[in-house]
């Protein structure tokens, strides 16, 4: 279990997260849904250790883990726009990772095909596109063990077909206990897809919303949404 607990952070003078609470629950598929700039992406970079809060508490399995602590075995977080070396290809990537995770080489192939990136298994990662880049973080992450998985728009980049597999495939992940927690501003694309819906607005949670009825709940915020209110003073989180 991972825990959020009256977390301020300022970027640039000015603040980001004011206060922010969540305890995501174990074995559900989570969503951290809100506009530009709500704090949704700074709000994970915290848990992956990224970025240091000025006051308020991270806790995981209800211990206090600080700002240096490894996160290495526990929380695995998947950026938004995932980077790699340029010069290696997919293959020496996801044999890397699996060495690293402590994984047989075999499910390293089972993440290639899993992900449908057989065929670009001798690309650099610098011919990749932005979609099969992506395909590629979630290829590495699905290695890993850990029991909390952050993902920071994981379908962003990803085209109709693959943001439903990557959908049904974290429901799969989360159905084994795992606490899966996926940020996104895009609602009516998670419809009726997550267990849980947490509204992310001004830096702090701000409810929940029916998982069941999210284009509903994006007519009634649109407003807010797409409205970065931040990103105008310069600041974007």
């Amino acid at each position: 279990m991972i825990q959020w607990s009256d977390i301020h952070l300022s970027l640039k003078g000015q603040p980001v997260l004011r206060g922010f609470d969540l305890t995501p629950v174990p074995g559900q598929l989570n969503l951290l849904i809100g506009s530009n700039g709500a704090g949704k992406s700074t709000a994970l970079k915290v848990a992956a250790g990224l970025w240091r809060p000025r006051s308020g508490e991270l806790r995981f399995e209800s211990k206090v883990m600080h700002h240096r602590e490894s996160r290495f075995g526990r929380i695995a977080y998947l950026p938004q726009s995932p980077l790699f070396h340029p010069r290696l290809r997919v293959r020496e990537l996801i044999r890397f990772y699996a060495r690293l995770e402590g994984a047989d080489l075999s499910e390293a192939e089972i993440a290639l095909e899993r992900f449908g990136l057989e065929a670009h298994r001798h690309h650099r990662s610098v011919e990749l596109s932005g979609g099969l880049r992506q395909r590629l973080g979630l290829a590495i992450l699905s290695l890993s063990s850990a029991p909390v998985w952050l993902l920071d728009e994981p379908g962003l980049s990803l085209d109709p077909l693959w943001r439903r597999k990557l959908q049904s495939w974290l429901k799969e992940a989360s159905s084994s206990g795992r606490t899966v927690l996926a940020a996104t501003h895009l609602l009516a694309e998670w419809e009726g897809r997550a267990d849980t819906c947490y509204l992310c607005e001004n830096g702090r949670i701000d409810g929940e919303l029916d998982p069941a009825h999210l284009r509903e709940a994006h007519l009634r915020l649109e407003g807010g949404f797409g409205t970065d209110r931040r990103s105008q003073e310069g600041v974007s989180a």
